[in-house]
């Protein structure tokens, strides 16, 4: 029962929430444009329930990992209702919509988190270690100064001087930092540092490790851990929704470099298919309770978004590459039995990849491992 409610209910009920406001982008678009909408489901077949409703089916099936929408002729145009009869325009944002709509969610997800009571780590940002050799040395930055601001951003604590850090890697960013000088006397210098995108193992991009300073902090006023204290933050309604746009467009911008480092030799994220992703999910319900599901939900919006408008065949991407190849051509089609088979090549593709990265999911958990660690 307990891995039931820390485990599999949070990660089916996020993945399923995910999937049908994804899909719900491809209905109403397909609707507005006039295809035939042949089936709606909740969950995937064998269809458990159903009715039918001016000629779309509309289901609840056994496998709940998500929904799915069926439209009436997705590649041959034989049909006036169907999707290939659409102008190529049309048929553009009925594709597209899903992943867009996955990519708009995390704006309303995020801005629900700074609407919630959460406490946000305080205290001056302290450099505790600059690495030999690194940027950070040679501009000079020294153990012991208090970071300020990070190209005119205030930091108020390590998350962000991490996150002003990431989003900019590639760029060198001005550390404005408070230093006490010796003989007495302390002052602001102004430095310029670089970011890396391929640090050491072990460095970060800028070369230093930091910690949020406890004591003498007014705001902490000695509650907290020891190494740490917390204020607690709530925003309202007017003022969340402008935070979780910024919180989404952020979060885009670091998928970006993460994608840039690892063809610059940084190194690539860990992969993880939906039993990693359950883990994940319940690690943290067990570690931090059901607020945080919200950011995560977020996160992987984001990603389903970001993967399904990729060019690969058979998602959505793919199709879209094939209408625009269209367009490239002046109207001339793919054969519809070619793209099929384009589409039944990358399905048996993608399958494959989900089977290995599931293999190396249960690896991992057999072995204790998590992807935290």
């Amino acid at each position: 029962m307990d891995i039931l409610l820390t485990y599999i209910l949070p990660f089916v009920g996020m993945l399923m929430v995910l999937i049908v406001i994804h899909e719900a982008g491809h209905y109403v678009t397909a609707k507005m444009f006039g295809v035939k909408v042949l089936e709606a489901g909740i969950g995937f077949p064998p269809r458990a329930w159903g009715f039918k409703w001016h000629g779309t089916i509309y289901s609840i099936n056994w496998l709940p990992l998500g929904g799915f929408v069926r439209l009436l002729g997705e590649e041959d145009p034989e049909d006036p209702e169907s999707l290939a009869t659409q102008a190529a325009w049309k048929r553009l944002i009925i594709l597209a919509s899903g992943g867009v709509l996955n990519l708009m969610l995390p704006i309303l997800l995020f801005a629900v988190v700074f609407m919630l009571p959460r406490d946000v780590p305080v205290g001056p940002v302290v450099i505790d270690v600059v690495e030999q050799n690194s940027p950070a040395q040679e501009a000079g930055l020294l153990a012991g100064d208090e970071i300020i601001t990070i190209d005119g951003k205030e930091i108020e604590n390590t998350n962000d001087a991490s996150r002003a850090i990431r989003l900019n890697l590639g760029d060198t960013l001005d550390f404005e930092v408070q230093r006490d000088f010796f003989g007495g006397g302390s002052g602001i210098v102004v430095t310029p540092v670089e970011a890396r995108w391929s640090p050491p193992e072990g460095q970060g991009p800028t070369g230093i490790r930091i910690h949020n300073l406890v004591a003498g902090s007014a705001v902490c006023q000695g509650e907290g851990r020891p190494d740490q204290c917390f204020i607690t933050e709530q925003s309202g309604f007017f003022e969340a929704i402008p935070k979780g746009w910024t919180a989404t467009w952020e979060t885009l911008t670091l998928a970006r470099n993460q994608v840039i480092m690892i063809f610059k030799g940084g190194g690539g994220p860990d992969l993880a298919g939906p039993v990693g992703i359950a883990q994940v999910t319940g690690e943290v319900v067990d570690q931090s309770g059901w607020k945080p599901l919200l950011e995560l939900a977020a996160l992987l919006s984001i990603n389903l978004g970001i993967i399904n408008l990729l060019p690969l065949p058979m998602l959505d991407g793919g199709r879209i590459a094939f209408v625009l190849l269209e367009v490239a051509r002046r109207g001339k089609r793919v054969a519809p039995e070619k793209e099929a088979l384009v589409h039944l090549v990358g399905l048996a593709l993608i399958i494959t990849f989900a089977v290995v990265v599931t293999y190396f999911d249960i690896a991992r958990i057999i072995s204790g491992g998590s992807l935290f660690q």
